[in-house]
C-alpha cells in the first residue's frame, strides 16, 4: 500500500531528479486513479451517452459577451476542442479519488452545492468544465451545472473552447443559456 501511494504521489508530481550533473525529468502519464474502483454509469468512450455543448471555431473560440467582459476585449487564447470523458465532481476526485456509478450520488450533490465540475479523460487527463458566457455565468444564467449533474459518472462528448494557464485545463461549455425572462 505504501509503495502504491508513493508510485502514485511520484507520477502526480512529475518529479524531477538530477543524475550526473544534469537534470532528467520524469515524465508525466496521467492516469485515471482507481480505474477499477467503479465504472460509468452510462456511455463508453468509443460511444458517449450524450453530446454537451455546442462546437466552437478556431476563429472564434468565445462568445461575444466573453469578449466583451474581457480585459481591453482580449480574453486568453483558446481552441475548439471536442473530449469524451466522465463528467466527475472534479473535489471529490482530486481528494480521495472518486468517480463512476459508486460515486454518483455524492458527485450530483456535491456539484448541486457548488463544487467544480470535470471531465475525466480516458488517458487520466482532467479537465475543468465551466459555462463559457461569462456574465450570463456570473449571474446565474446559465443551465450547464445542472446539466452536469444529470450526466453525472456519465461518458460524454464535451465541445468547448480549451484554456490553459500554468498546467490548469478548463474547457468553457457554450450552449446553456436560460430563455430570456425564464429560470
Amino acid at each position: 500500500m505504501k509503495r502504491n501511494k508513493m508510485a502514485l504521489t511520484t507520477k502526480l508530481l512529475g518529479v524531477t531528479m538530477l543524475v550526473g550533473g544534469g537534470s532528467f525529468a520524469a515524465v508525466n502519464v496521467p492516469d485515471v486513479l482507481f480505474p477499477d474502483w467503479s465504472g460509468p454509469t452510462a456511455g463508453s468512450y468509443d460511444e458517449p451517452s450524450a453530446e454537451l455543448g455546442k462546437k466552437t471555431s478556431a476563429r472564434r473560440p468565445w462568445s461575444l459577451e466573453t469578449v466583451a467582459a474581457s480585459i481591453d476585449g482580449k480574453p486568453l487564447d483558446a481552441k475548439p476542442v471536442s473530449v469524451a470523458g466522465e463528467i466527475i465532481d472534479l473535489s471529490c476526485y482530486l481528494q480521495v479519488g472518486k468517480h463512476g456509478d459508486k460515486h454518483r450520488g455524492c458527485g450530483q450533490k456535491c456539484v448541486a452545492n457548488g463544487q467544480p465540475v470535470g471531465l475525466l479523460a480516458k488517458d487520466g487527463s482532467v479537465y475543468m468544465l465551466i459555462d463559457e458566457e461569462h456574465n450570463a455565468r456570473r449571474d446565474g444564467l446559465t443551465t450547464f451545472r445542472k446539466q452536469a449533474i444529470e450526466h453525472m459518472a456519465h461518458i460524454v462528448t464535451v465541445n468547448g473552447s480549451l484554456s490553459e494557464v500554468h498546467g490548469q485545463k478548463a474547457i468553457f461549455v457554450q450552449g446553456f443559456l436560460k430563455p430570456a425572462g425564464g429560470n
